[in-house]
């Protein structure tokens, strides 16, 4: 699809899902049909809900380009193995530009169809009487809008703490039904600042988190998955005792070392807030997302990407999570640090498995992080999590030391979930890979680009060329 932005809008309001797309084609029963006669029940708003959540899917699981998964090939986190197929090595190496296509491309267009689905369902809301049903299905439109378009925001624009001049910065098209936004099926809409598009996501969000019941099913956003959504926003935004209220909301226990296996192979649900479900009866067809860090074939596994060597070696012999999150990987004739979170279910390696969208212990990190910034006590928050993630550590730390850490066991814990990146640009650091190379010894070949300068305009991707050439009022990005 040329423009998303405008396309889109185009199709809905003449009510027609038209087939130009695989996508589009997947947001059944939306074949054909008039928004204002179809959405009649809360069954047909609830599908409605679910082709939102299905746009979300295609772009967190995307086989190649996934946000699971890339947002860390953009980071320190991994090193690419020179015996795997070299996939995805445009954005390892910082050589990605507006037509490079893959991610650039993806998150685009998926995320503005989620945006677009989920207006479909909040403008014809009120054909729902009042009550808890109506509230629950405008709760989870208006979360997954807000979702989108903060992962929009979040690739294509800056984070307001990532640097002074973040929130004057160009965002994205925050698009709203309730504002008209969609009423014109030839509009060129043109981008808004950083600043308004998280009091817009934050609006959304809070607004939700009012409305949305406390139960969904799997793979549906719920009370406490909004709350975590929020306590992620609100430390993006830099609004830290918004996260720490935030999180206190949210009900769902960490889960324990022992857990976490199982938790990664889709035997258990231990400790999930938010998850898109991949690998489940009650889809049909998958994605195996596991194949961005390693490929399977009748007699091995090959290591795409394997562990930076630096951080690999600062994962201490007593964490538990080491050996859960790491094998050692042999491919020819080399040994490497390889990645074992998201190999596939219990005795399988072909990667798929369900995308960990936000854990509880990614909440507790929102939490113990805003602590540390508002000299709260973060460091017993942190410690909720390292005693059960350590056979014995020394703790006790203070000030620096404190913050180091907070950020060491974020980087552990949520390593390869697609964090890392956005972690480092909303804190305006570098990315600092080892010069180490890929084999398990810190020997063969080092990354060709070990640093990216904070200030770097490539933490920022470029709009895709097809949006800049569509939309006369859409400015790229600096530096492409």
């Amino acid at each position: 699809m040329k423009n998303n932005i405008k396309i889109l809008v185009l199709l809905f309001s003449f009510g027609f899902f038209m087939s130009c797309d695989d996508e589009l084609n997947d947001l059944q029963p939306f074949v054909e049909g008039n928004p204002e006669t179809f959405f009649n029940s809360v069954s047909a708003f609830q599908n409605g809900v679910d082709g939102a959540y299905r746009q979300l899917w295609n772009y967190y699981s995307s086989t190649g380009s996934g946000l699971q998964g890339i947002p860390d090939i953009l980071s320190d986190n991994v090193i690419i193995a020179q015996t795997g197929r070299r996939s995805n090595q445009d954005y390892y190496n910082y050589r990605y530009v507006p037509s490079t296509g893959g991610a650039i491309d993806l998150y685009w267009s998926e995320a503005y169809e989620a945006v677009n689905v989920a207006n479909l369902v909040i403008a014809q809301i009120d054909n729902l009487g009042d009550g808890p049903d109506k509230d629950n299905i405008l709760g989870q439109a208006l979360a997954i809008r807000a979702w989108a378009h903060f992962d929009l925001v979040r690739v294509y624009g800056k984070i307001p703490t990532q640097s002074a001049d973040a929130n004057a910065s160009l965002g994205v098209v925050y698009l709203k039904v309730e504002d008209g936004d969609t009423e014109d099926p030839f509009a060129e809409p043109a981008r808004e600042t950083v600043a308004s598009n998280y009091a817009e996501i934050i609006g959304d969000l809070e607004r939700a988190s009012q409305l949305i019941g406390e139960d969904n099913g799997q793979g549906k956003l719920n009370t406490d998955g909004v709350y975590a959504l929020l306590s992620r926003v609100y430390l993006y935004n830099g609004e830290y005792q918004k996260v720490i209220d935030a999180a206190n909301e949210v009900s769902v226990p960490l889960a324990t070392a022992e857990e976490l296996e199982g938790l990664y192979t889709d035997a258990n649900e231990a400790g999930i807030v938010v998850k898109l479900a991949i690998n489940t009866s009650s889809e049909s067809g998958g994605n195996n997302v596991g194949v961005l860090y390693s490929q399977s074939n009748a007699t091995s596994t090959i290591s795409e990407y394997v562990f930076d060597f630096d951080f690999f070696n600062s994962i201490d012999e007593d964490d538990q999570r080491k050996d859960v999150i790491s094998f050692v990987g042999l491919n020819a004739d080399n040994q490497y640090n390889a990645i074992s979170k998201f190999l596939g279910e219990t005795g399988q390696v072909n990667g798929r498995v369900d995308v960990k969208v936000i854990r509880a212990a990614e909440v507790l990190l929102n939490k113990a992080e805003a602590q540390y910034e508002l000299g709260q006590d973060a460091l017993t928050t942190l410690d909720e999590l390292r005693d059960l993630r350590y056979v014995s550590y020394d703790g006790g730390e203070s000030g620096q030391d404190l913050e180091d850490a907070i950020q060491f066991e974020r980087r552990v814990e949520l390593s390869f979930e697609g964090h890392r990146f956005f972690d480092l640009k909303r804190r305006g650091e570098p990315v600092q890979r080892s010069t180490m190379g890929d084999i398990i010894d810190g020997s063969g070949t080092p990354p060709d680009f070990p640093t990216l300068a904070a200030d770097n305009f490539r933490f920022q991707l470029p709009i895709p060329i097809a949006e800049i050439n569509a939309n006369q009022n859409m400015v790229q990005n600096p530096g492409y």
